[in-house]
């Protein structure tokens, strides 16, 4: 295995150069992802790009204009639109980046994912983004710097009316070993980051730079196991692809990272609720975390359509970091027995999270089926693995399906489903405790970057199933969506809850939307109003009677609203 992912990269290093125009679409950008996914199943996108490996690079897509797929601005714009300017007899182009202005509101608590560096937060909350786009030769700067203001006003806590026995369950079971803080401060929250900018140099496919762009790794549209925009971007040197490297076996795509995570600096609950009710709280660390990842995916050249990927990241703290292997470590056997384990995941004070992931494109029925598995403690032995496969295991799977309108090529009704469980199973229960899946007892702060998870926005432990329906037509899509989301069932179990109130009882969430985007002229809008029914909110067991599935007075209704708009240059 470690002599394939040498030979791999070095294929990728030593291509041909070509004259490239290696410019991203930001992840999470609303309309174009999901328009350009659209097209791969129509059959009218390179077949051999996997949406697992994105942001995706407009060399992939073979765009001239990313942002203006449809020529739309070119044509009908309110002026004569700037578009990428070529300079220097072709050498070099120079490109106005879209300014962007989402905004979204809570009224009750914090609800939403997928927000890139937005905080869980009650109240009204809005990001800005703009910049520019340069390159000469193989050297590209993408320069899209973010700012975030939240209103982030106060709502009920889980410490609130608390017995101390509830309070240290809640930190001793959970949330002493991840950064996720319920409330950002006990004030409005602002920050300014360097959000979706990197500095490349690009030869053939391959890739070499520096970057805080989110990363989005697998087939998930909802979720995703180990990387998405959940949290906000992350300094890394990366060295990725940009478009599927194409053999004489198949297509390839891949990245390795090493980067650095930033921990939020609030504690999970209140820290008056903590000193209060003398319940221990155990600060993390201080120290840097660094963050290894590898992303490696295969289509077959004889299986059209379908893709095949894994992945696998190691984090620790940055100053026990020693040699190159701790920089690389992804050539570290993986049954445990094969290494000294001595402490941690693998013999250090590290942790790491694996998954395999597939994704099966059909392009005669305009439909899609995806899948991820992964696993964050790793077995003893195959025997130990093939007796309990499920320890430690998380999993999502989706699929896409599109219903064209009177035999109309441009006009469908899409139909989606997706469901990500998170939660352990009876194994992590009763036989040994693998944790949630994001956090795993060496690296305090979890799998996490400023206080949100890197991957699965439903968080550890939080299980999600997600079904839609909409109208789409080109980059224009309004719709219905239901979601249910049960959150943190591993802290619901694990603290006594469930034991002893019979499993039936965990914090639910209800949630139907209205959602849509919308392009006109030079703009792009994106627009959600959203009802949200949390029953049993904060696993409240007040008024608990034997007869009643959920307890009536822990029921409470939040309102999720989202407006964006983006202006193309």
């Amino acid at each position: 295995m470690k002599n394939i992912y040498l030979y791999i990269f070095v294929f990728l290093l030593v291509a041909v150069s070509t004259n490239l125009f290696a410019q991203t679409i930001p992840v999470g950008t609303h309309s174009l992802e999901e328009y350009y996914r659209r097209l791969q199943l129509q059959g009218k996108l390179d077949s051999t790009i996997s949406f697992s490996n994105r942001p995706l690079s407009n060399d992939a897509l073979k765009q001239t204009d990313v942002f203006d797929p449809l020529n739309t601005v070119a044509s009908d714009g309110a002026y004569k639109p700037l578009g990428p300017v070529s300079f220097a007899i072709g050498k070099g182009i120079f490109q106005i980046l879209p300014i962007s202005w989402q905004q979204q509101v809570n009224s009750h608590h914090p609800f939403g994912w997928n927000d890139g560096a937005m905080i869980p937060a009650k109240g009204y909350q809005t990001s800005v983004s703009g910049g520019f786009y340069a390159k000469f030769g193989p050297l590209s700067i993408q320069l899209r710097p973010e700012y975030v203001y939240a209103q982030n006003s106060p709502f009920e806590s889980y410490g609130d009316d608390r017995a101390i026995t509830e309070l240290q369950a809640y930190l001793t079971q959970n949330y002493n070993l991840i950064d996720a803080p319920e409330r950002f401060g006990n004030g409005s929250y602002s920050r300014f980051n360097w959000g979706q900018s990197s500095i490349r140099l690009t030869v053939g496919p391959a890739s070499l730079g520096l970057s805080n762009e989110n990363l989005w790794w697998g087939p998930g549209i909802k979720n995703s196991l180990m990387m998405s925009n959940n949290a906000q971007g992350f300094k890394h040197v990366t060295l990725n692809t940009v478009r599927p490297v194409k053999t004489p076996i198949g297509s390839f795509e891949g990245q390795i990272f090493g980067g650095r995570l930033e921990q939020s600096g609030f504690a999970p609950l209140d820290e008056k609720i903590l000193s209060n009710s003398s319940v221990i709280y155990t600060a993390p660390r201080k120290d840097w975390r660094y963050l290894a990842g590898l992303n490696i995916n295969y289509q077959p050249k004889w299986l059209p359509g379908f893709f095949i990927g894994f992945t696998r990241t190691f984090m620790s703290y940055g100053p026990d970091l020693e040699g190159v292997d701790d920089y690389i470590p992804f050539f570290i056997p993986f049954q445990k027995n094969r290494i000294d384990n001595g402490g941690g995941d693998d013999g250090q004070a590290r942790d790491q999270r694996t998954s395999l992931y597939a994704r099966w494109i059909m392009t005669k029925a305009k439909a899609e089926i995806y899948f991820e598995y992964g696993l964050n403690d790793n077995a003893y032995n195959f025997r130990d693995f093939i007796g309990s496969p499920d320890h430690s295991r998380a999993y999502l799977f989706g699929l896409k399906k599109l219903i064209p309108l009177k035999n109309n090529d441009e006009e469908f009704v899409q139909v989606g489903a997706e469901i990500t469980q998170m939660s352990q199973t009876i194994d992590g229960l009763l036989l040994r405790n693998a944790y949630g899946f994001y956090y795993h007892g060496e690296v305090k702060q979890g799998y996490t970057n400023n206080g949100e998870v890197l991957g699965a926005g439903s968080g550890s432990g939080g299980n999600l199933q997600s079904f839609d329906i909409s109208w789409v037509k080109g980059l224009k899509r309004l719709g219905l969506t239901f979601d249910r989301l049960e959150h943190n069932r591993d802290f619901y179990d694990f603290a006594g809850f469930g034991s002893a109130k019979g499993g039936n009882r965990s914090w639910v969430d209800f949630a139907l939307a209205a959602e849509g985007n919308w392009d006109y002229k030079n703009f792009l809008f994106n627009a959600k109003i959203q009802g949200i029914k949390s029953l049993n909110y904060q696993w409240r067991q007040k008024d608990f009677t034997d007869s009643q599935y959920y307890i009536p007075h822990n029921t409470v209704f939040n309102f999720h609203g989202e407006l964006g708009v983006a202006f193309r240059f």
